[in-house]
């Protein structure tokens, strides 16, 4: 699979990876949440200020808006965090916490998210929120499986490429 990686558009290789890797769990991401988590995989893979933010100020920053900017805000939090937890967790042991920190953090973005939306959009991060440490893992088994993957996407920030 990782010589496929060279070809093809980004969004299927993701697309690829995260079902595999929920094929292998056994525990299938059902197609709102894998989708999603494609997306998130897309919107942050050229992101070399992942690891630099800090999630917590962010988070708070956003608690500070209103309106969409505070649900985009939250919603970015969550994104990153999920990321942090599921493909960089010696992250949390640089910083001294634990990746339940990272999970926690992006929990509680997405249900401010769910709390703001209205009709799909609440429904979506709500079971988002809910179901965080599947996703969490789903993207473990992406890591542990297929972790050139990761370079070949460009989703690995610099100064965690090897």
């Amino acid at each position: 699979m990782v010589e496929s990686l060279r070809h093809g558009a980004p969004a299927e290789l993701w697309q690829a990876l995260v079902r595999e890797a929920g094929e292998r769990l056994g525990q299938p991401l059902d197609e709102s949440r894998e989708s999603y988590l494609v997306f998130v995989l897309l919107r942050h893979q050229r992101d070399g200020q992942l690891l630099g933010r800090i999630q917590a100020l962010e988070w708070f920053d956003a608690l500070a808006q209103a309106g969409q900017v505070r649900t985009d805000a939250l919603r970015d939090v969550g994104d990153r965090c999920l990321l942090i937890a599921g493909l960089y967790p010696g992250l949390a042991e640089r910083r001294r916490v634990t990746v339940d920190y990272f999970i926690e953090l992006g929990r509680s973005a997405y249900l401010g998210v769910a709390e703001a939306g209205r009709n799909a959009y609440a429904a979506l991060f709500e079971q988002l929120a809910r179901t965080y440490r599947d996703l969490v893992r789903t993207l473990r088994a992406v890591r542990s499986e297929r972790p050139s993957a990761l370079e070949l996407l460009e989703l690995a920030p610099i100064g965690t490429r090897h």
